[in-house]
């Protein structure tokens, strides 16, 4: 499989960081709750809700490390205020999983789905970046357990708890609802470069209606 390389229009290595944050040498792990135990024979990652077919769509461990492989070199951004710069992420594209199992045509939000029901909410748009990820691998390397294997989302234009760790499926949906953090008072939307960190900041339109 190839391994092309892009890198972020954005945030890339050595140039400025958003505000609040500093720049941060290896990698701390961060989670909530227990590492989960992968078993390779029950793992099923799944796309289900508003489906443009109408049906859920589900790939086993060895289908979904099949699918189309690219690279991408970005930082990420975590709301603790730390970001390292210039990893190289290795996955799925999220691209390749809205070409195999489109939404329907009045998606506007996905819900990303992870071990222990934890579940983080995306903008269409967000999720539909060139640059938003399944990673497997970073820097040539599989991933660890502590840091999300076999399957972590990265969106590098927002903060890291966007893509959670332990990834087993999205959700398409008709309207936006909140997610695990965004429930507990982190902000709807996540933007780093806005500093976008709890729900207090947002403005009008950055949440679900009431």
């Amino acid at each position: 499989m190839g391994h092309p390389v892009e890198r972020e229009s954005g945030a890339t290595a050595g140039s400025e960081l958003p505000p609040g944050q500093r720049l941060q040498r290896g990698w701390p792990v961060t989670h909530y709750g227990p590492v989960p135990k992968f078993r390779p024979e029950r793992w099923e990652f799944r796309v289900f809700g508003a489906t443009a077919d109408g049906d859920k769509h589900t790939w086993g461990h060895e289908e979904f490390t099949a699918l189309p492989y690219t690279t991408v070199v970005a930082d990420l951004h975590c709301v603790t205020k730390f970001s390292m710069t210039g990893a190289e992420w290795g996955g799925i594209p999220a691209r390749a999983i809205l070409d195999l199992a489109p939404p329907a045509p009045d998606v506007t939000h996905v819900m990303v789905w992870a071990e222990y029901g934890f579940s983080s909410n995306l903008r269409l748009s967000d999720f539909t970046s060139d640059r938003t990820i399944f990673a497997t691998h970073k820097d040539g390397e599989l991933l660890t357990a502590e840091h999300g294997f076999p399957v972590r989302l990265i969106v590098p234009h927002l903060y890291a708890w966007k893509g959670p760790k332990w990834v087993r499926g999205v959700e398409y949906m008709t309207a936006d609802r909140r997610g695990f953090w965004e429930e507990r008072g982190y902000h709807n939307i996540g933007d780093p470069w806005k500093e976008q960190r709890y729900s207090y900041q947002e403005e009008p339109g950055d949440g679900p209606e009431l």
